[in-house]
């Protein structure tokens, strides 16, 4: 892709690229960038946790903790990224990309503004439309969060 060519050795998406992938747009988009990839592998990105997200003004004000289902749904993006790039395609206007289940959810460290959350996604099966996915969240090399992600591509109704 054209725009990789100006991206860094740390970075093989940004935020932009990552736009082209994902229908997700500001507050729900919950990855910065891409720093791994292998095809119908696995996939690493980022998320910077800010005290500016919307989401540490009622969870919660005097101890702000990153909501699990919002680390969850970080995953979950992780693996539409993964899904996508790996069938070497951007989604078509009339797919969409969804979470049918989330299974083996565990929450081992809580995420809190400052943290930079490292998404990992690795592909356990794939047939059709259906994927499912190991994930993990870690900040500083720590598991925080791990799941069992479902998702299929869906056609829209217009």
């Amino acid at each position: 892709m054209a725009k990789e060519s100006r991206l860094n050795n740390e970075t093989l998406m940004d935020v932009t690229e990552i736009r082209r992938f994902l229908a997700h747009r500001y507050p729900f988009l919950l990855i910065d960038r891409v720093t791994q990839f292998e095809s119908g592998k696995s996939l690493t990105g980022i998320k910077n946790v800010t005290i500016n997200e919307p989401f540490f003004n009622g969870h919660f004000p005097d101890q702000p903790i990153m909501p699990g289902v919002l680390i969850i749904e970080a995953m979950a993006q992780a693996t539409g990224l993964l899904g996508f790039r790996t069938m070497g395609e951007e989604p078509q206007e009339d797919m969409l990309y969804i979470l049918v289940g989330v299974d083996k959810v565990k929450f081992k460290k809580q995420v809190v503004p400052g943290d930079q959350l490292e998404l990992y996604a690795e592909v356990l099966r794939h047939k059709g439309k259906m994927w499912i996915f190991k994930t993990e969240a870690r900040v500083n090399g720590e598991v925080a969060t791990t799941a069992e992600i479902k998702c299929a591509a869906i056609e829209m109704n217009k």
